[in-house]
């Protein structure tokens, strides 16, 4: 069973900066892609940013610029490198891995842009 933990959330001021890791566990082969989304309370889940095994990135148009997208496909894990950070950043942001057909997600992390 494919897990994913989601971790480097918190409390940051506008224009701040935080680092969103996201560890997987469990039998992962082939060729996937590792994302993250984020919600905010009565709105649909969105995409942020995310990287396939080769290596292409997608933004969100709302984050280029500001967020990273990174990985290590040794390790399976993702990171969000996330700068000049908003209050319209807040949310609690996922972690999603994408194999084929099926989907994982994390647990979510909050992520809480105010001064």
């Amino acid at each position: 069973q494919v897990q994913l933990v989601e971790s480097g959330g918190g409390l940051v001021q506008p224009g701040g900066s935080l680092r969103l890791s996201c560890a997987t566990s469990g039998s992962i082969f082939g060729i996937y892609t590792m994302g993250w989304y984020r919600q905010t309370p009565g709105k649909q889940r969105e995409l942020v940013a995310t990287t396939t095994s080769g290596g292409t990135t997608n933004y969100a148009d709302s984050v280029k610029g500001r967020f990273t997208i990174s990985r290590d496909n040794a390790k399976n894990t993702v990171n969000l490198q996330m700068s000049s950070l908003k209050p319209e950043d807040t949310a609690v942001y996922y972690c999603k891995l994408s194999i084929g057909l099926r989907n994982y997600w994390g647990q979510g992390t909050q992520v809480t842009v105010s001064s």
